[in-house]
């Protein structure tokens, strides 16, 4: 793990403001860090609404312990982004019989308020004519704010993105940094120098460019369980995937293939204010750790950290080490704020 060291010393501290302004400071400091660990008792809830994009409607889903009450403190918020070719149903798995699998479940017994959506040609939202590239996502992620606005009266929460779900997050925490509190990228890549996966994929550019929609089938969903290291992930898990993933179709659109193998880079680390956490398996073939170092060399927030994930691939969430991936991702969006001083 690499992170920024912005510590100060106790002494410089103490010299550069009053011993009442800190203690008051620190106070805050403790009491923000208890709430954001304590654990609400309770069943995981479930809620679903939809955001309207123009003419297009956007499926989201919600999770959290206990339905929401009026007048209750609020609920640190943690939004997921889905990538090019699984919907949202991803983050939400239950395979029976083979363990927790459902990002949302899990923070939801956090204490985080998670909700998630189906981008613009995925899983129950509208499918279009269009190809759904990075920037339509941003556009739905402005939609989708709404509604979690309306709902939580917040307007600021973590983020986390997956695969070209890193850059739709990445990219709309570029243009609303008033919406983004800390912002995790999974299985990111930025320039796509060096990638294998990138490297296989724009064999097929000139599809992309052409289609706004391509084939993926029961095959090539498992092959994600399998492209990078078999044996990092269960192919059970795959099966049941496929079984859920294929109810709404075969296809999906090309819109970010299209962004990650002509168009790269897509995101400006130097613009995105927030604190970042870059997380990425040994074996993933989207980057290479020297391209994710890149990107973390520039982005401008001292509150900043790489994790490299032994024994995962692609899909943290889906590998079989993913409890690795779940400590990892709490421990950052847990972190309690810094002292200005």
């Amino acid at each position: 793990m690499f992170s920024a060291d912005r510590g100060t010393s106790r002494r410089s501290v103490m010299q550069g403001v009053g011993l009442g302004s800190l203690v008051a400071a620190l106070g805050a400091w403790r009491q923000a860090r208890a709430e954001a660990t304590t654990k609400p008792a309770g069943q995981i809830w479930r809620g679903e609404y939809w955001a309207q994009k123009g003419e297009v409607k956007l499926f989201m889903s919600r999770k959290r312990i206990g339905a929401p009450q009026k007048g209750e403190h609020p609920r640190p918020i943690l939004f997921l982004v889905h990538g090019s070719s699984l919907s949202s149903l991803a983050f939400d798995l239950t395979p029976p019989g083979l363990g927790e699998y459902s990002i949302m479940n899990v923070f939801a017994r956090y204490g985080f308020d998670v909700w998630t959506m189906d981008h613009e040609g995925y899983g129950r939202s509208t499918v279009t004519s269009g190809n759904s590239d990075i920037a339509s996502g941003i556009e739905d992620l402005k939609a989708a704010m709404e509604v979690v606005k309306r709902e939580t009266g917040q307007s600021r929460m973590h983020f986390f993105g997956e695969s070209s779900g890193a850059l739709r997050a990445a990219a709309f925490a570029e243009v609303r940094p008033d919406n983004v509190n800390r912002l995790v990228l999974c299985a990111l890549t930025y320039t796509g120098k060096g990638s294998p996966t990138l490297t296989k994929r724009a064999e097929q550019v000139e599809f992309y460019k052409t289609h706004n929609r391509r084939k993926r089938d029961r095959e090539m969903i498992m092959s994600i369980f399998t492209r990078d290291k078999p044996g990092t992930s269960d192919p059970r898990v795959g099966e049941y995937l496929a079984n859920v993933e294929l109810k709404y179709g075969e296809t999906v659109p090309t819109g970010t293939y299209l962004d990650m193998t002509a168009h790269l880079p897509v995101v400006h680390p130097e613009k995105i204010k927030a604190p970042v956490q870059i997380l990425r398996g040994e074996y993933d073939g989207i980057a290479t750790d020297e391209d994710i170092l890149e990107l973390y060399g520039k982005l401008p927030n001292g509150d900043r950290e790489v994790a490299i994930l032994p024994g995962l691939a692609h899909s943290l969430a889906l590998g079989i080490n993913r409890e690795q991936f779940w400590h990892a991702m709490h421990a950052f969006l847990t972190t309690p704020p810094h002292v200005n001083v």
